[in-house]
Parts: structure tokens; sequence; C-alpha cells
């Protein structure tokens, strides 16, 4: 749940400070009849996510246990590559976003009404698009439930008040730090989705491993127990680890998290609106 809410946070705040960004500069243009488009191509852009995920989710309960596992193996993977190119892609241009995105809606204005609805689009349908791939592989790394969607939903809330409220001016906070340090953690994320998507295809046999393990503390961390669903739900923990997601879990965490620390962060957040 705690992952997913974080997963939420941040993606439902990159998405909503895009629709602030295109809003403030409509207002401050004089432009408000022009409004309606753009919240037409995030209504667009929110209905197109949501179906991709209620797709996943139908295609996946549809197949047998072993076409599961390779589905679910897979788009995990797919969803560590989104993530991981999302995390760098803003810390290497939030302070340059603002400026971006004026300039992609004042060439849309001069193209005509439809053209700002499809930047609006595009711009969220991105977003929503990789939270609904990463929210999914990490919803089926938590297990079955309801906490990892309410998790996400809470986040995605949390995230769209704090963006009214930057808009507002009624809060202040340093975007660029924020993203520095969620996306340290979301990398802490994604290593554990991809520890669990090697397990899913060793599972559907695709992988060689699957009884070769490199620890077992189940008789420590329980998986029944809260802290095993709290390491079960933050970090993807396994009390039953094999040697193939170990290596993928370090392969990954390791020379990502340093690469991460070495790029600078924006020394200012363009995103503020």
């Amino acid at each position: 749940m705690l992952a997913n809410a974080l997963i939420g946070l941040r993606e439902g705040l990159e998405a909503s400070l895009i629709v602030s960004i295109l809003v403030a500069y409509l207002v401050r243009t004089g432009r408000r009849d022009a409004l309606p488009l753009v919240w037409a191509g995030v209504a667009a852009a929110v209905v197109l996510s949501l179906s991709a995920g209620a797709l996943l989710t139908w295609t996946a309960a549809s197949l047998s246990f072993e076409a599961q596992e390779l589905l679910g193996g897979t788009l995990s993977i797919v969803a560590v590559g989104f993530v991981t190119w999302m995390v760098f892609w803003m810390k290497r241009t939030a302070r340059g976003l603002r400026g971006e995105l004026e300039g992609r809606a004042s060439a849309a204005l001069g193209a005509g009404g439809t053209a700002l609805a499809v930047v609006a689009f595009l711009a969220v349908a991105r977003e929503g698009l990789e939270t609904a791939l990463f929210l999914w592989a990490a919803a089926q790394a938590a297990g079955s439930g309801p906490r990892p969607i309410v998790g996400a939903a809470l986040g995605l809330a949390a995230a769209v008040v704090l963006a009214r409220l930057l808009y507002a001016r009624t809060v202040r906070l340093d975007l660029g730090r924020f993203f520095t340090i969620t996306g340290a953690l979301l990398i802490v994320v994604a290593a554990g989705v991809l520890s669990y998507g090697v397990h899913d295809l060793q599972e559907a046999g695709v992988l060689p491993g699957l009884h070769s393990l490199a620890f077992d503390v189940s008789d420590v961390v329980p998986p029944s127990s809260w802290y095993g669903a709290v390491l079960k739900g933050t970090v993807n923990f396994s009390p039953a680890t094999t040697w193939l997601e170990a290596a993928a879990w370090l392969a990954y965490l390791v020379p990502v998290s340093l690469l991460y620390a070495r790029r600078p962060a924006p020394r200012t957040a363009a995103a503020h609106v």
C-alpha cells in the first residue's frame, strides 16, 4: 500500500503539475477560452490510462497460470524500464519543464484549438500510461487484495490536492528536492518489482533456478506477519529469494543508485506554478 501510494503521489503530481503549467499559461496570456480544450485532452488521457489498467487486469485474469506468470514477469521488467527512464528524465529536465510546455502550448494555440487538446492529451497520457503499467506491476508483486489500489488512489488524490495548493500558492514546495528524494525511493521499489518479475519468469519456466534459494528467512519474517507484509508492500521483499532474483535486485539497484546519485539535480524547480 505504501509503495503504491508513493507511486501514485509522484506520478500524479507530475501529471498535475503539467496540467497546472498549461492552465497557468492560458490564464496569464488571456486565453481562458482555450481551457476546455486542455480539460478535454486531460479527460481523454485519464480514460486511456484507466482503460489500459483494466485491459491488463482482464487479460491476465483470462490466461493460464504459466501465461499469467509470463505476462506479469515481462510487463514488470518493462515497467521497471519505464520508471527508470522517467526518474532520470524528471531529474534532468525539471528545470526546463515549464518553458518547454509553455512553448508547446503557444505553438498549439497558433495551430488551432484541437492542437492544444492534443498537447494536453499527450503530456498527461505519457504519465498516465507509465503510472498504470508500473502500478499494475507493483500491485501484482504486492499480491491480491484492495490495499494496492487503495494506496495508489490515496497517492493520486494527495497529488491532485498538493498541485492545486501549489497552483494557488497556498504552500511552497521545493519540487527539485521532492522529485530527487521520491526518485531515489522509486528506484528501490523498482528493484523489488524487477526481482518479482524475474520470479514470475521462473514460475513460467522461462528462467531457471526456481528452487535454488539464496536465502529463506520465512521463519524470521513470516509472509503473513505485519512486518512481512510491510516489507513486501514497500520494497517487495520476499523471505524466500532465489539466487537469480537476488542477482537481478543487486544488478539493478547498485549501478542505478550510483548513477542517480552522481547526476546533479536541477538547481531550481521550474515546475512551480
